[in-house]
C-alpha cells in the first residue's frame, strides 16, 4: 500500500479523468449504444426508481457513517462508507447504462419551473456530483493506504468531511430531480 499512498493525488486524478470521461461520454452521446446489449423497456423504465432507492439509501449509510466516526466506532464507519460508495457505483452504473441506450430525460413540467427551479437544481446537483468524485476518491485511498492509527495526521478527516457533505447534498439533489421528472411531471 506504499506505492498507492505515495500516489494518491495522482491515483484520484486518474480514477477521476476515466469516470468523468464516462459520464460525459454518456450524457453527451460519444458512446455508441450498439456496445452494450439492450435491456427490455421495463428494466430501462425501472432504473430511475431503482436508483433513486439507491440515492436515498446512500444518504441513510453516509450519515450513519458520520455518527459512527463521531462515536469512535471506525470499523463500522468504514463499512458504511464502502458501502456508500458501492450504492454510488450502483447509481452510477446503472445511470450510465440507461443514459447510454435512452439519452437524458426531458423535463415534462411547465417551463418556469424548468428554468426556475429545475435547472437550477440539476446544475447544483451535476456540480456538486462532479466535485464530489475526486474528493471521493481521495478519501478511499487515503483509507486504503494508511493504517487507521495514521489517518488522522493525514488529510482524511478534514477531507472525509467535505466528501460526505458533497455525497449528502448530491444524493439529494438528486432525489428531488428524480421527483421532479418521474413523481410530479
Amino acid at each position: 500500500m506504499i506505492a498507492v499512498r505515495e500516489r494518491v493525488p495522482a491515483l484520484t486524478g486518474l480514477l477521476t479523468v476515466v469516470s468523468l470521461t464516462l459520464v460525459f461520454g454518456a450524457v453527451l452521446g460519444a458512446i455508441p449504444q450498439t456496445v452494450l446489449p439492450r435491456a427490455p423497456d421495463a428494466v430501462l423504465a425501472a432504473i430511475p426508481h431503482v436508483n433513486a432507492a439507491v440515492s436515498a439509501t446512500a444518504i441513510v449509510t453516509i450519515l450513519a457513517g458520520i455518527s459512527a466516526i463521531r462515536n469512535g466506532r471506525v470499523r463500522r464507519h468504514r463499512r458504511l462508507m464502502l458501502s456508500t460508495f458501492g450504492l454510488f457505483v450502483t447509481f452510477l452504473v446503472l445511470y450510465l447504462y440507461r443514459i447510454t441506450l435512452e439519452g437524458p430525460t426531458d423535463f415534462t413540467g411547465p417551463a418556469v419551473v424548468e428554468s426556475y427551479v429545475y435547472f437550477p437544481v440539476l446544475a447544483i446537483h451535476i456540480l456538486l456530483a462532479i466535485v464530489a468524485i475526486p474528493a471521493v476518491y481521495y478519501v478511499l485511498l487515503l483509507a486504503a493506504s494508511y493504517p487507521v492509527s495514521e489517518l488522522g495526521r493525514t488529510n482524511h478527516p478534514r477531507a472525509g468531511k467535505l466528501a460526505a457533505g458533497l455525497w449528502l447534498v448530491s444524493f439529494s439533489l438528486g432525489i428531488v430531480v428524480y421527483a421532479m421528472l418521474y413523481l410530479v411531471w
